[in-house]
């Protein structure tokens, strides 16, 4: 009779007698396969770009790479505008802004979307109220609460928070639903109360799917913050963004944007370990 160590030929097709059949290899080569795809890809948006810029001649319609790499250089240690910050300096104003707003828009979402999960009544109550402001752009928000509360950081903050709080609460209330019911009443025969199964169970099996939520609430967080900027502030990067467009300089508009985008994939970055080391699966 035929046993497994007899016949493995059929499972090493492709691979040399010792070695790890193409099923059995490291997950981490996809990795550096899709950051060699990536990267080919960013090359030749580069490339585009330049070719384009050369084609209009027209600095102030579009400068070339190397005027955007210079200038978004010579800003991250010269203040703009004189006697102002940096463009790191108004990034980091930026990233304040968002990491408040946003880590407290993501527990408040938790929390409320762990309550609406568990208790019918309060799910009934809230549910409607929820559906009316989701679609609600928080930009929407930004006349509003510039009458009530200034130009200070406190309607930056909120407009955030109305953002962010959606999102999380239907993104929480969503993954709890899928956990199955044997887990939950396994947690409950172990003794677990029903906060208790709550925290250590549903919530610990839910936890890949509520940082997905937390990952889109991250972008429209900087949607919400580079908008209120853009109208009514004296820093952040929306606020150099806008005073370097009003003056016409192109470069440092494209180096603002820039400095969001490498931000934001800094922040996604970070997320998306949190998924891994929380969903192993997913590695």
């Amino acid at each position: 009779m035929t046993t497994q160590l007899d016949a493995p030929d059929r499972f090493l097709v492709g691979s040399h007698a010792g070695e790890p059949s193409d099923a059995a290899r490291p997950a981490r080569v996809v990795p550096w396969r899709r950051l060699g795809y990536g990267l080919l890809g960013v090359v030749l948006a580069a490339a585009l770009w330049e070719l384009v810029a050369a084609i209009l001649d027209d600095p102030v319609t579009l400068p070339s790479v190397q005027a955007t790499v210079h200038t978004f250089r010579e800003y991250l240690s010269t203040s703009y505008p004189a006697g102002g910050r940096t463009l790191f300096g108004h990034a980091m104003v930026s990233a304040a802004r968002i990491l408040a707003g946003w880590t407290a828009g993501v527990v408040a979402g938790i929390v409320i979307g762990g309550v609406m999960a568990s208790l019918r009544p309060v799910r009934f109550l809230l549910d409607p109220l929820i559906e009316i402001t989701r679609p609600l752009p928080p930009l929407a928000f930004i006349p509003l609460f510039i009458v009530w509360f200034g130009i200070g950081e406190l309607p930056k903050f909120l407009l955030i928070l109305v953002g962010v709080v959606p999102i999380m609460i239907i993104a929480t209330v969503s993954a709890l639903d899928t956990v199955p019911t044997e887990l939950i009443q396994a947690g409950r025969s172990l003794g677990a109360s029903p906060v208790w199964a709550l925290v250590t169970v549903r919530l610990r099996a839910a936890l890949p799917p509520i940082i997905t939520g937390m990952r889109i609430a991250m972008g429209g967080a900087w949607t919400s913050i580079v908008a209120v900027e853009l109208i009514a502030a004296t820093s952040g990067l929306g606020y150099l963004i806008n005073n370097a467009g009003v003056n016409l300089q192109t470069p440092l508009v494209i180096s603002g944007i820039l400095a969001i985008s490498v931000l934001g994939i800094v922040f996604d970055g970070l997320l998306r370990l949190l998924h891994r080391l929380a969903d192993p699966a997913s590695r």
